[in-house]
């Protein structure tokens, strides 16, 4: 075989696949049994799609004669996917780090919303910036995100609440698409809050009469693109009838439902999600057990956060009940100003200690689980023939490092690699 290659990475002594049968998602025993090849190693073709994964002497001399634009001796190491975070706050100015000594002190999330913070503080300070400001500080925060793992990260808008804010956010993550190595999933929020001054109705009527029939104008010329519809449907937010209306205009215009439910009180999020074919819904703190039957049913993932349920000192999402009855289980950081958190690895840590999910079932939700939540495990998830070629290696002889060693995920990532490109090296010393 003498044809150019972009990368091989060789000798891994563990390369984990977590599936290797195109399975879109997993599930229970599936999650806990993942796929993983000792001594292997990765072939990633000049498309940048993985072109063969597997025992490192039957690829040694299947690829004698190949040559590759680079290799990377894994001797020693391990190779996994690269991290997927289905659900980040990205783009906004301004900081909220006041609101964390609130918090402290006893404030709840509402406490702080009430008092004109949170998700509102935001607002005014994203509603001034500039685009150029935004762009900036999204980037900063999405190099951070790829430098702990991630390879591909939801990016949500959300902090304008009116048009124009809205689509300075979702051109803010068009030009980081554009621009940056990283994968990015991008997802209108307009209805993360209801705006001062205004009742759900009107700004419910505002989405559907005003921002979405512009964003769909912008899409159908092509100087957008969006993948997803969210709203914060909760009590004193965007109600059940209100997130329906808002959720299936968004579906008819071919936006995957991925929305925030059942976060700080019981309200049939879950349902309502299964019943619309949602691809996802996120938090769910307070799902009941009708909820988590209706997803395990409609296969719509749960999106599971465990930086908020800490920072904001919530009970944790009921995850073990999710897997037992069948969810599709995944995680996402939540990163946004009230939970400042970029590193995957950490989330993992939280979900396994705090929500008491196993290693091999949080690296599952990590990767295929969270890539299935935006409608993106045919591509990405996991280690496959076809798939991009996304993925880490560790400088660890066993994988499960990347969660056990709690903030040490700077120390133990060697490469990021997206698409055969190496986009992080703390090696700085490559074989080629």
């Amino acid at each position: 075989m003498s044809s150019n290659h972009r990368l091989l990475v060789k000798n891994a002594q563990q390369v984990v696949l977590i599936c290797n049968n195109g399975e879109k998602f997993l599930t229970k025993l599936g999650m806990q049994n993942l796929c993983v090849i000792d001594n292997g190693s990765v072939v990633i073709g000049s498309d940048g799609l993985i072109e063969a994964v597997g025992p490192a002497e039957v690829l040694c001399a299947q690829y004698s004669d190949a040559s590759f634009d680079h290799v990377i001796d894994a001797t020693g190491m391990c190779v996994v996917p690269g991290l997927v975070d289905a659900h980040t706050h990205p783009v906004w100015a301004g900081d909220r780090v006041h609101e964390f000594a609130m918090k402290l002190a006893g404030a709840s999330y509402m406490d702080v919303h009430r008092a004109g913070g949170g998700i509102h503080f935001t607002v005014e300070r994203t509603r001034a910036a500039a685009p150029p400001e935004l762009l900036a500080s999204l980037r900063g925060r999405l190099v951070r995100m790829q430098r702990a793992g991630t390879t591909l990260v939801e990016c949500k808008s959300g902090y304008g609440l009116e048009l124009r804010t809205e689509l300075k956010m979702l051109e803010a993550i068009e030009e980081a698409r554009r621009t940056l190595p990283i994968n990015i999933s991008s997802t209108y929020c307009g209805a993360h809050a209801v705006p001062r001054g205004k009742t759900v109705a009107e700004a419910t009527e505002d989405i559907l009469r005003v921002q979405l029939p512009t964003l769909k104008e912008r899409m159908s010329a092509g100087a957008l693109r969006v993948d997803n519809i969210d709203v914060f449907c909760e009590r004193g937010v965007f109600d059940l009838g209100s997130t329906r209306a808002i959720l299936r205009a968004g579906k008819d215009m071919g936006l995957n439902i991925n929305f925030h439910g059942d976060e700080l009180h019981p309200m049939n999020a879950a349902q309502l999600g299964a019943e619309l074919g949602a691809s996802a819904i996120s938090h769910l703190e307070e799902v009941t057990d009708e909820g988590i039957a209706a997803m395990a049913t409609a296969r719509t993932a749960a999106v599971l956060l465990p930086t908020t349920a800490y920072i904001l000192r919530l009970p944790q999402p009921r995850a073990r009940d999710m897997l037992e009855a069948g969810v599709i289980v995944a995680l996402g950081s939540d990163f946004n100003p009230n939970a400042y958190c970029c590193s995957m690895p950490i989330v993992m840590h939280l979900a396994c200690v705090n929500m008491k999910m196993s290693m091999p079932e949080a690296l599952a939700a990590a990767t295929i689980n969270a890539a299935y939540a935006l409608r993106r495990s045919d591509t990405h998830g996991s280690l496959e023939v076809n798939k991009h070629g996304d993925l880490l290696v560790l400088d660890t002889p066993r994988w499960e490092h990347l969660i056990y060693q709690l903030g040490g995920h700077q120390e133990l990532i060697r490469y990021v690699v997206i698409k055969g490109n190496i986009v992080v090296d703390n090696n700085k010393t490559m074989k080629l």
